[in-house]
């Protein structure tokens, strides 16, 4: 079985910046598509950034671009989402995610989740 664990999330004051981690067990992220997903209270769920299945690419949500980074220690198994420049609207609990089959993107077939990782952004 696939087992995401989310950790990295806090409280930090606008402009400050956090980096989340996403760990993996029972595979590797190889020739998987991995992103990052946002839920904030009373909003829908969105994308906030991905690698897609061969790891090479990234994308990022408009919200976010220029800001987040997402990144990979293939070693440790983990990815990574840096938050930079935070804002109080990127307050929501983070999820990581990942297809069920290889060569998908998760934007279109998340099948794993973690349990998330809150991260709220002060004034």
């Amino acid at each position: 079985q696939v087992q995401l664990v989310e950790s990295g999330g806090g409280v930090v004051q606008a402009g400050g910046s956090l980096r989340l981690s996403c760990a993996a067990s029972g595979r590797t992220f190889s020739n998987y598509a991995v992103g990052w997903f946002r839920q904030a209270p009373g909003k829908e769920r969105e994308f906030v950034a991905m690698f897609d299945w061969t790891g090479r690419l990234t994308y990022y949500a408009d919200s976010v671009k220029g800001r987040f980074t997402i990144s990979r220690d293939n070693a440790k198994n983990t990815v990574y989402l840096q938050m930079d420049s935070l804002k109080p609207e990127d307050t929501a609990n983070y999820y990581c995610a990942t297809p069920k089959t290889p060569y998908v993107a998760v934007t279109t077939k998340a099948d794993y989740w973690g349990q998330g990782t809150q991260v709220t952004v002060s004034s």
